[in-house]
């Protein structure tokens, strides 16, 4: 029997019980709700005018992140609340200080993307409390919209503002109190159109969800999922959704690993991994596709997509860490780089699924950065993502760990490179040598981010700088200085 879809939205319970289950939010805001305010600009995650914010209870606590609603299934709502552009207006009728800011600083020309700015502003707003937010807090919080109109200074002056206005609150412990009651004990299944959406609160649920369903979709933050119904049109059959499952969305420390859970959100996950690597992540963290994103995408998510060109794997690999895989047979670890085989091809089996990520603590005498090469810096996909973590004993290479996203089929370390550093001063004359071997570890494809040889020599050039970066701190020798100064 199928179960019907509960959320809390515009100060009621709402049910949904014949949506197709891969309708997105956007759609049943604006064609079942008739709530147009929400709008719908790329259908893929990336101009933020369908941003909402959402509500999840967590430990008692009401958890309020601003998602993209265009990819965001709209069963993944079930025991949640949904916060659009029309919540913001007051009970006599005035403007949310966030609406308000923007009406005073003029930033609305056109107003097409207003909503998604509003509602990404009162996310901050609310993770700020009111007070007024740092400039660094504003555009970390507005990296997923776009704006073809104001040119964004007005936009940001509006940011500013809104904490010089008159507080207002929000009751999040009222909103406890209404989510509550929605949160079920068990596995829900909500089915539709011919197809099931199922819910597991367990991880043995889950386990046997995927056992009884292995041709199902899994799904976790639909980020990348939500484009395959938006874009290609996909039948995604039967969904295992795991956002629900408690024991997916922990972070624990022990045995020099930081253990994520695959259910744990890109932000919090990078947030966790920050506090140990806080000087070589925060940029990484700061451009890795949008807030939003990072709201609803998951570090489990990204690994078990393994995109070529996805942005956590190769520092992920560098570091040396695992992926915890789980099935009715129980658990089975890898290191992170033996999880991938070819193109989208993975060592899973059919009941399989990744259940956690295994990051190493920091170790004495590694040295590790990881950088990334995009057309801008906010919110895009790399054109090379670069990752190294060396050790040495004295200047000499003991250890060398290389990875690269966006050089070959899969994620992949620079095997040939590696091997000629080892053993090997931390010298120019290695590092070009290395830089000459890393053409036997990849042959990149052109595409539109990048040329082949333009991936090529800018991998081989982050070498160069990771060698800047971490030789010892003694003067230059004359070759050197002479070699730095023909190249700049």
């Amino acid at each position: 029997m199928s179960t019907p879809i509960r959320f809390y939205y515009q100060g009621a319970v709402r049910e949904v019980r014949n949506a197709a289950p891969t309708q997105t939010i956007l759609q049943h805001l604006r064609d079942d709700l008739h709530c147009t305010g929400t709008k719908e600009g790329c259908a893929e995650g990336d101009c933020g005018a369908c941003t909402v914010v959402i509500g999840t209870l967590k430990d008692g606590q009401v958890e309020m992140k601003a998602v993209n609603s265009c990819i965001q299934l709209t069963p993944t709502l079930d025991g949640k609340a949904l916060f659009s552009v029309e919540d913001l207006q007051q009970p006599d009728g005035a403007l949310h200080p966030v609406q308000q800011a923007m009406v005073e600083c003029h930033g609305s020309q056109c107003g097409f993307c207003t909503p998604g700015f509003v509602m990404s502003l009162w996310g901050m707003y609310l993770k700020q409390d009111g007070v007024k937010p740092s400039r660094c807090q504003v555009d970390d919080a507005l990296s997923g919209n776009l704006c073809r109109c104001t040119g964004y200074r007005p936009i940001i002056d509006a940011a500013m503002r809104m904490g010089e206005l008159p507080k207002v609150d929000f009751d999040r412990t009222a909103l406890a109190a209404q989510l509550a009651p929605l949160q079920r004990e068990a596995m829900s299944v909500y089915s539709a159109d011919g197809r099931n959406f199922l819910a597991p609160r367990t991880l043995d649920e889950l386990v046997q969800a995927r056992a009884t369903h292995p041709q199902a979709t899994l799904l976790a933050g639909s980020t990348d999922i939500g484009l395959w119904v938006t874009k290609q049109m996909r039948d995604l059959g039967d969904i295992i959704y795991l956002g629900h499952v408690e024991a997916l969305r922990t972070v624990t420390e022990a045995g020099g690993m930081i253990e994520i859970g695959a259910g744990v959100t890109l932000e919090d996950a990078y947030r966790a991994v920050c506090k140990h690597y806080p000087e070589q992540l925060s940029e990484m963290w700061q451009r890795f596709a949008s807030l939003p994103i990072r709201n609803a995408g998951t570090l489990g998510g990204n690994v078990a997509n393994g995109s070529p060109i996805g942005d956590s794997m190769p520092w992920l690999i560098a570091l040396g860490s695992e992926v915890v895989l789980r099935s009715g047979a129980g658990e089975r670890v890898l290191a992170l780089e033996n999880l991938y085989l070819g193109y989208q091809k993975k060592d899973l089996h059919p009941d399989e699924f990744v259940q956690a990520v295994r990051v190493p603590l920091p170790r004495a005498g590694v040295q590790f950065r990881t950088y990334k090469l995009a057309k801008r810096f906010d919110q895009d996909i790399s054109a090379v993502c670069a990752a190294f973590a060396c050790r040495f004993d004295g200047d000499t290479v003991v250890e060398a760990r290389i990875a690269f996203g966006g050089m070959a089929a899969t994620p992949k370390r620079a095997a040939a490179t590696e091997a000629l550093l080892l053993g090997q001063p931390w010298n120019e004359a290695t590092v070009s040598a290395a830089m000459a071997a890393m053409a036997h570890d990849y042959a990149p494809l052109s595409d539109m981010r990048a040329s082949s040889a333009y991936r090529m020599k800018t991998a081989q050039n982050l070498l160069r700088r990771y060698w800047f970066e971490t030789r010892a701190v003694a003067p230059l020798a004359n070759a050197d200085v002479n070699a730095f100064a023909v190249r700049a």
